[in-house]
């Protein structure tokens, strides 16, 4: 095992590194879309068990890592070493990396750069904030319905299983998700320093230096406050800002690089508590983005400030809720606690996190990169992305188109998948935008991992820890049906997409086809049935009443009020 970075203790010299005046920030992707419950990935001692993967994966005549060396490394199936390799890239910092552009049938030749990888597998033993309560119970109560099919059931399940069902729970915010990453960040920045870092030939072991390529791997972690976005992570520190592109960088002491990183983390630590004292004190930060479901309006959706904070779209209750891509300007979306209503957020995306929400149907855009959806019930979730990972939920209906197999972990009940299933003029230029290949659709291949997340602070009981995930089950072809897009794009460039850009497997499309031969067999039958004047409009009236008592039983009402306010 390598010896920690002992810290520098010069304080005399005139060139030393001066204070420093910038803040820094965790990359929030690989803490919210990067971890996966394996038990073999979470380590007790990451150095101890890293080091020497590194020793030999940096030994190796290239300083890629492939899905075969991988699974043989880390004695582990080929399925989880493509699944790490997969997560990997959708986290990644470097677009340009070729995990990151390669196409799914050169991922495990293509492989990871050993030093992303090394990073990816430590963090994997971060352990997460718990979700808060609400402060006003009685407000959540009138949101979140208090029965469920599952409530018998639940009422005898053990403490850790009940976290699961308790639903009234909310996100930590923002502040408190960025704190608790620093902390990470400062705890253990030794040991990322020291599993970057390369020994010094002739010195003692202690002697660590930290090279330019080395560096920039860092990115992987952390990014520098705005001023600094889309500067290589070298470029905005004072050890290689001004190297010579031509010219090889000189190492640095690792010890060096260790002190400059903690005297900012300590500062952006102290920036993030006094923007949360502030708002505790009664005066909000305007890029605080935490917004108490009790204060939030019917629509309520709160925009970033700036490209590195997504946009909320929080406590919507019983009522639909429209964004396009000229309103999504951020990379991310999260739709928090949002209840009984329709939710469209049709934009190119790079994240996608739904959390909390019930008894709703959400269509997302095109997500280049991820989705998750954690502690949702009954909901309809309608997603074109790479990749999408299930997390406690129960009682949920997924339509996906993904270019990678299904992730399901945690403690789900009763989920069901089915073929994507709509679309919109702009679908298929926003899914171009972002990566995602229509040819490709791994829907009915999900993969469930551990019902257990090793990465919260709770204790679980003997044996519970090892246990499988409750996969999903395909949705009935017969029930199968297509979800119309209601035209909301007056005054929004219109695309090309006329029809559902998946194709749909054969006994879906053949459903699909015979429900609408049936319907205009129907239609056929209504008109040219020989019926008096009064009786047709008779017919009529009860038809409308009909369709009536289906847009209130539904909710679908709600979405003919949107339309007729637009």
């Amino acid at each position: 095992m390598i010896d920690p970075i002992v810290p520098s203790t010069s304080t005399s010299n005139p060139n030393s590194t001066p204070s420093p005046t910038i803040l820094l920030h965790p990359r929030r992707e690989p803490f919210e879309h990067g971890l996966l419950p394996i038990q073999k990935l979470v380590f007790t001692d990451p150095v101890q068990a890293l080091t020497p993967l590194k020793q030999s994966l940096s030994s190796s005549s290239t300083p890629r890592v492939g899905s075969a060396a991988l699974a043989d490394a880390l004695q582990i199936s080929s399925d989880h070493a493509r699944l790490i390799l997969d997560t990997l890239s959708s986290v990644l910092h470097s677009e340009s990396d070729p995990l990151v552009t390669a196409r799914p049938e050169d991922v495990d030749s293509v492989g990871a750069d050993f030093r992303d990888l090394i990073l990816f597998l430590y963090i994997q033993s971060y352990k997460r904030l718990l979700p808060r309560s609400h402060k006003d119970s009685v407000a959540v109560a009138d949101v979140w319905p208090s029965t469920s099919a599952f409530d018998g059931y639940l009422s005898a399940l053990s403490p850790l299983q009940l976290v699961r069902s308790n639903t009234r729970r909310f996100m930590p915010s923002q502040a408190d998700e960025e704190a608790h990453q620093l902390s990470y960040l400062q705890k253990h920045l030794a040991n990322f320093l020291v599993l970057l870092s390369e020994p010094v030939e002739g010195e003692d072991k202690e002697s660590m230096v930290l090279t330019i390529e080395g560096f920039e791997h860092l990115g992987f972690l952390i990014q520098f406050d705005k001023g600094s976005e889309g500067v290589p992570l070298s470029q905005a520190s004072p050890f290689f800002a001004n190297s010579d592109p031509d010219m090889p960088a000189v190492p640095v002491p690792a010890s060096q690089v260790h002190d400059w990183l903690l005297e900012i983390i300590a500062s952006s630590l102290e920036h993030v508590s006094e923007k949360n004292s502030a708002k505790e004190s009664g005066f909000p930060s305007r890029s605080d983005q935490d917004v108490a479901m009790a204060d939030a309006s019917p629509s309520s959706a709160k925009a970033s400030q700036s490209a590195r904070s997504p946009f909320f779209i929080e406590g919507v209750s019983k009522s639909s809720y429209v964004k396009h891509a000229s309103d999504l300007k951020n990379s991310s979306v999260k739709v928090i606690n949002c209840h009984d209503s329709v939710i469209y957020a049709l934009a190119p995306l790079r994240y996608a996190t739904l959390y909390g929400c019930s008894d709703a149907t959400i269509v997302l855009g095109a997500v280049g990169k991820a989705v998750r959806v954690e502690h949702c019930e009954r909901v309809q979730v309608i997603i074109a992305s790479k990749r999408v990972c299930i997390v406690n939920c129960r009682e949920c209906l997924f339509y996906l188109g993904v270019n990678q197999r299904p992730l399901i972990v945690g403690d789900n009940h009763k989920l069901l998948v089915a073929p994507y299933n709509t679309f919109y003029s702009q679908l298929g230029e926003h899914m171009t935008e972002v990566g995602i290949e229509s040819t490709i659709n791994r829907w009915d291949e999900p993969l469930a991992l551990g019902a257990v997340d090793p990465h919260v602070s709770l204790s679980h009981p003997a044996g519970v820890a090892d246990a499988q995930a409750e996969s999903a089950t395909r949705l009935d072809p017969d029930q199968f049906t297509n979800f119309l897009i209601p035209n909301w794009f007056e005054g929004e460039p219109t695309g090309s997409t006329r029809n559902n850009p998946f194709p749909l497997p054969d006994a879906y499309l053949t459903s699909q086809q015979r429900n609408q031969k049936n319907l205009g067999e129907i239609q056929q039958i209504l008109r040219g049935a020989p019926l008096e004047e009064n009786r047709k409009r008779e017919l009529s009236c009860a038809l409308h009443v009909y369709f009536k008592d289906w847009l209130y039983a539904t909710g679908n009402i709600r979405q003919l009020y949107c339309l007729l306010g637009d």
